[in-house]
């Protein structure tokens, strides 16, 4: 499954000791691009944290597996990402991130002849 948004929130790290050896988990949360935002909480696993480093307001396409399994009669899903693409930002920038002088009204009149286009 596929899904794009932007990351709202890390949740901390989570590390501990299995039959396998050491094992660490990082949770994500991602809000969706949708008409109606969804937020979806989902985790990466061992050496995949350090691969895709996502920070908090990245957006990116998200490449998952669910699963759940049953625990004292109460069901659990887990959302495994395997594959995180981050989106390069596209069009114009946003004012703050104009330098200050084009931002300047007296040479964007000078250097364009007060036109506006």
């Amino acid at each position: 499954m596929e899904l794009a948004g932007k990351i709202i929130s890390i949740l901390p790290l989570q590390t501990g000791e299995g039959k396998n050896g050491t094992w660490k988990k990082q949770e994500y949360v991602i809000e969706t691009f949708d008409k109606i935002p969804r937020k979806v909480c989902f985790s990466l696993w061992g050496e995949k944290i350090d691969q895709f480093q996502l920070n908090e307001g990245d957006e990116a396409e998200v490449m998952f597996d669910l699963e759940s399994r049953e625990y004292n009669g109460r069901w659990y899903t887990d959302v495994k990402a395997w594959k995180c693409v981050k989106r390069v930002k596209t069009g114009n920038p946003a004012p703050d991130e104009i330098p200050p002088d084009i931002l300047d009204e007296d040479s964007y009149a000078s250097s364009n002849d007060g036109l506006p286009f």
